[in-house]
């Protein structure tokens, strides 16, 4: 039934193709198991999110943005069947969002088909996107705390905003961008700067994420300096469709580790 509430939902042009999902999963270290998994983007036949996103055209950004998470929550439900307390991260649009409790609605109605928690659903907004209202930005993330989601900033330190938008609302976690990531096992520049990050995370009460690992030297940097949660292909690359298994050399590098 139409929003009337929400102009995106009278004006976005229909969708002209179709796509679906790969699940990449987080990895938590102190509990020593997979937080959750967050929801990606591509074609039928497997095709990069980039493929996807060039289809998107400024007038159906708005009903993508809504099918993105409607079928982020269907294929979750019925993937995440045998483990009711796993974390679904789903990529939005601030930009996308004109009100954003009537722009919520189908969200919530696909969880409540599904039976899906809601404090188990995490959006993610990432730094890169242009935002040019902040005000309204925070009264999407007030509004989605009201309703239960966990709040994330993705790509934190890809742009030149990450900061600022920080001083402005805190999320309740952030997605440290895999370029401070890499090397930074050998980096000091790159150590000191995530130390500065957690500092910052642990005095506002956020807490952090490390994506792109892709080396065993780079996670247990990390998690040395104190980082939790984990995500990258040292641990999986995102299977379509389904849930992959860590990867051998991740699991047993993490069991080792637990032995000791």
């Amino acid at each position: 039934m139409p929003d009337h509430a929400c102009p995106g939902c009278q004006t976005s042009r229909p969708l002209d193709f179709d796509f679906s999902m790969a699940f990449q999963p987080i990895y938590d270290v102190a509990a020593e198991r997979v937080w959750g998994y967050e929801a990606l983007v591509r074609g039928l036949a497997g095709e990069g999110a980039g493929a996807i996103l060039s289809q998107v055209s400024p007038e159906q950004r708005y009903r993508f943005d809504q099918a993105c998470r409607v079928k982020a929550i269907d294929l979750a439900s019925q993937l995440f069947a045998d483990a009711d307390d796993l974390h679904l991260s789903i990529n939005f649009m601030p930009n996308a969002v004109y009100e954003p409790a009537a722009c919520l609605r189908a969200t919530l109605a696909a969880a409540r088909k599904t039976r899906f928690p809601l404090n188990s659903i995490m959006f993610e907004f990432t730094e890169g996107e242009v935002v040019t209202d902040v005000a309204h930005l925070r009264n999407i993330i007030s509004e989605y705390r009201r309703v239960g989601f966990i709040t994330a900033l993705d790509d934190f330190g890809a742009g030149y905003a990450g900061l600022g938008l920080l001083a402005d609302f805190q999320p309740d976690l952030i997605k440290i961008d895999m370029h401070l990531i890499r090397d930074v096992d050998t980096s000091r520049s790159r150590q000191a700067i995530l130390a500065a990050l957690l500092h910052i995370a642990r005095e506002l009460d956020i807490a952090v994420l490390a994506e792109g690992v892709e080396t065993e030297a780079e996670f247990m940097a990390l998690k040395a300096a104190g980082v939790r949660l984990f995500q990258g292909y040292w641990f999986a690359k995102p299977a379509f469709e389904a849930l992959p298994a860590l990867g051998h050399a991740a699991l047993a590098a993490l069991q080792n580790g637990q032995a000791a």
